[in-house]
């Protein structure tokens, strides 16, 4: 055998292994690299003809990549960067067909397995759940979660699918999850360009990994640029190993294994990948493979080239280190092949890759041209009621390479254009039209959220019961027992977050759950709100129940990218083959300063569709929310308030079992003057102001619609209005904010503007946020008098002689 044999072939029984069969191995992985770079080459061409909007590729990368993909088995996960196609082709994740098919946003079912024709090349998914929303084995696939292109993103997921092998190793509770883990053995490999290892998140994420001990195997693509900006505007000493030696572990103290190996180095890649691997899988010990010497033959991407950048002496550099040429000289000194069946690779594979080309290509366009050929004929088929129209069809005919935009362009301008000369013809258009919009919302605008057998609508609705016995308790005591009866149930659940473990969090919500079901369930972390996100994201994709816990409203703004870019959009930009039912248990409004009494509602209104927003307006309204959403499958945001702890209220004597459905509006007074919406803390200082109003003769019918995400789903805010007449939204966010959402819902989505019968108004705190003290909350935020003096307001411009002004 020879000397680098032992690593190439890392998967394979040695004992039997002959020179051919080594010679096979070698050869199959740099046709997989040189067909890498071909569809590389093949897909910038594509996009600077036109036929693809834009594509970012792994050219430079792929001999590495086939180093790491073969210490990748199943079970294992993968948290990348967009440039990892040769992985993807490596292990079986992607065919190239599909990579074309992804490049050309094919939306037909199939053909984009990863992400429906929804995201740009290189962002790869496997399915981990089914249609109904039930999970697959996740034990017997190589496991991709889906990738997103904000730099730097991926490394907050990381953290928590390599955590989640640390809890399925040292929790004997969840031995029975069959399908999920085998006794924690997978490993999450993540892989990141050098310049973005100075995102914040990378560094949080490679804090958080050393501090948790858990089988995270990080590798650094290192090809000195980002796209335009050398290492040494990027990177301190221009080396990213450099300065996190600091992290390696030795004999005192726990910490990462690091390696640096050139990226064109076929041989010595092989080696460093199986013995890092094998190191984070055993001994749980986090990696970080430092792939230097990389280059980027075609640049950052489609929109420009790196011609423009590099001097003449780093492009002659980087032709001589390409890593494919360099593992061809190596093969060829070797003597594993000879030129002529390395060149016959090379012709092969350039054909099989212009082919796969050519097939994704010819069935996007297949996709399409029925329905194009369709809207020529009934647009031709009005052409004798309106003469004028069949340029609209000629102009269609002639487009060679019609896409769907262009379809239906010309189909609504036909159905416009043809609105006064109503005809049998008109009709069949504007029938088939309807019924494209249906298919065309399956294939770009579904699977917002799951929708599967469990999501939060299909939970059982049951009611709170009470009797003669309920006492009557703090608020935190029902949160506290709640959590008691859920963690009892599941042992899925878990829970995390900054002072959440060993002093129950700081309103003692988790108090004394810690010692009773142990520090792997319910757990402290640092101060690092991005990867405590990612935490959550990790291992819900892997089966479990996470709560994670953002210690104030104000912090999640810290978090904000991650549940936006990742979390928000997973089960859409997947179409709904993954999702990651994460709660995120947070607190807010009404305490003093600056930084802990915001309500930033319209922040997370405007970034976090594809999650539920909670607002409960006290501890048993966010019991039954938590109840639910335990039993579902969908992530969601939930807003505990502040004040709202210390308040008595009554224990149910169900209180880990009734549930509160997600998007169904309460009535909680019934009046006949004015419809006062509002939710969370200022509820209770409009049934204080309402109480003052009734004195005055005014009757106001309040409204909690207890999420905002969705929001009152059963109309009960225009029922209201059409019976009051009278419209006021009570907020604690700035003008304009949720207040703005909750109008548009009542006046446009519930038709609500109908029944006004004057201009409907918003009370809402000031544009700056509260500054610190009692009186400083008076003059910021929506207090009772300014409730009860703006409802009489409202009351005083329908009947002034009723009601005489106030001022």
């Amino acid at each position: 055998m020879m000397h680098d044999e032992k690593f190439i072939t890392n998967s394979i029984d040695r004992s039997e292994l002959s020179f051919n069969d080594f010679k096979s191995i070698v050869i199959n992985d740099y046709k997989i690299a040189f067909e890498s770079r071909q569809a590389s080459v093949l897909g910038r061409r594509e996009v600077l003809t036109g036929k693809a909007k834009f594509g970012i590729f792994g050219d430079g990368k792929e001999v590495p990549q086939v180093a790491m993909a073969k210490a990748f088995k199943n079970g294992d996960w993968r948290s990348g960067y967009y440039r990892d196609q040769t992985f993807a082709f490596a292990t079986g994740i992607s065919t190239i067909k599909e990579f074309f098919a992804q490049l050309y946003a094919n939306p037909t079912n199939g053909a984009d397995p990863f992400s429906g024709g929804r995201q740009m090349n290189c962002h790869f998914a496997t399915k981990s759940i089914n249609e109904d929303g039930s999970w697959n084995d996740l034990t017997q696939i190589k496991n991709c979660s889906s990738d997103i292109s904000p730099t730097g993103g991926q490394m907050a997921r990381l953290v928590g699918l390599a955590y989640a092998s640390k809890l399925f190793r040292n929790n004997k509770e969840l031995d029975y999850l069959k399908n999920f883990s085998v006794h924690g053995n997978e490993v999450a490999f993540g892989t990141i360009g050098n310049a973005s290892t100075s995102e914040g998140v990378f560094f949080e994420a490679i804090n958080a990994a050393g501090v948790l001990q858990i089988p995270m195997a990080i590798s650094i693509w290192d090809d000195a640029y980002g796209i335009s900006v050398p290492a040494k505007y990027q990177t301190t000493k221009e080396d990213i190993s450099e300065v996190l030696k600091g992290f390696q572990r030795d004999s005192k103290q726990l910490g990462y294994e690091i390696y640096k190996v050139k990226g064109w180095d076929y041989p010595a890649l092989c080696e460093v990948y199986e013995k890092a691997i094998a190191v984070c899988r055993e001994e749980h010990v986090p990696v970080l493979i430092h792939v230097t010497e990389l280059t980027q033959p075609q640049g950052h991407s489609t929109s420009g080239s790196h011609e423009r950048y590099k001097s003449k002496d780093r492009l002659t550099w980087e032709n001589e280190h390409d890593c494919i040429l360099k593992m061809r000289e190596w093969m060829l000194d070797s003597a594993v092949a000879t030129e002529e069946e390395i060149a016959e690779v090379e012709k092969k594979a350039k054909i099989f890759v212009r082919n796969a080309q050519k097939e994704a290509w010819n069935e996007f366009l297949d996709s399409i041209k029925p329905e194009q050929k369709q809207v020529i004929d009934l647009v031709n088929g009005l052409v004798k009621h309106q003469p004028e129209l069949a340029k609209i069809a000629a102009q269609l005919a002639a487009t060679a390479d019609a896409q769907r935009r262009e379809v239906f362009t010309s189909a609504r301008k036909a159905i416009r254009l043809s609105t006064k000369f109503p005809s049998p013809e008109r009709d069949e258009l504007l029938q088939w039209y309807k019924a494209q919009n249906t298919l065309n919302y399956e294939r770009y605008n579904s699977k917002l959220h799951t929708d599967g057998k469990d999501a939060p609508d299909q939970i059982e609705i049951i009611n709170a019961v009470y009797d003669d016995q309920s006492k009557m308790v703090d608020g935190r005591e029902i949160l506290n027992a709640c959590f008691n009866k859920n963690f009892a149930r599941d042992q899925r659940l878990v829970a995390f977050g900054e002072d959440l473990g060993n002093i129950g969090d700081v309103n003692q919500g988790f108090a004394g759950l810690q010692a009773k079901y142990g520090e792997l369930r319910i757990t402290d972390t640092g101060i690092r709100e991005m990867t405590i996100m990612g935490q959550g994201i990790g291992l819900a994709m892997r089966g479990l129940k996470p709560i994670a816990e953002i210690q104030y409203l104000d912090y999640l703004i810290f978090a904000l990218n991650v549940l936006s870019d990742d979390l928000a959009s997973l089960s859409y930009r997947t179409k709904g083959i993954q999702k990651a039912p994460v709660i995120v248990r947070t607190r807010g409004h009404r305490l003093e300063g600056v930084w802990h009494s915001g309500s930033p509602i319209s922040m997370l209104l405007g970034s976090l569709r594809g999650m539920h927003l909670c607002v409960p307006r006290n501890m048993t309204q966010a019991a039954g929310m938590y109840n639910t959403l335990f039993r579902a499958d969908e992530p969601a945001v939930v807003i505990e308030c502040l004040n709202g702890y210390r308040l008595k209220e009554s224990l149910p004597n169900n209180v880990g079992e009734f549930t509160i459905p997600l998007g169904i509006a309460e009535v909680l007074e019934s009046g006949n003057d004015i419809t006062v919406v509002s939710y969370g803390s200022t509820l209770r200082l409009v049934q204080e102001a309402a109480e003052e109003l009734a004195v005055m003769g005014i009757s106001v019918e309040i409204i909690d619609p207890q999420t905002l995400l969705p929001f009152d789903k059963t109309n009960v805010c225009s029922s209201s209005l059409a019976k009051t007449n009278k419209l006021l939204i009570v907020d604690e966010d700035v003008p304009g904010g949720a207040s703005s959402y909750i109008l548009q819902k009542i006046l446009e989505d519930q038709k609500g503007y109908f029944s006004l019968d004057g201009q409907p108004k918003t009370l809402t705190a000031k544009a700056h946020r509260p500054p610190f003290g009692s009186d400083g909350d008076y003059f910021s935020k929506p207090s009772v008098d300014d409730i009860i003096e703006t409802i009489y307001g409202m009351m005083h411009d329908a009947n002034p002689s009723k009601y005489p002004s106030i001022y």
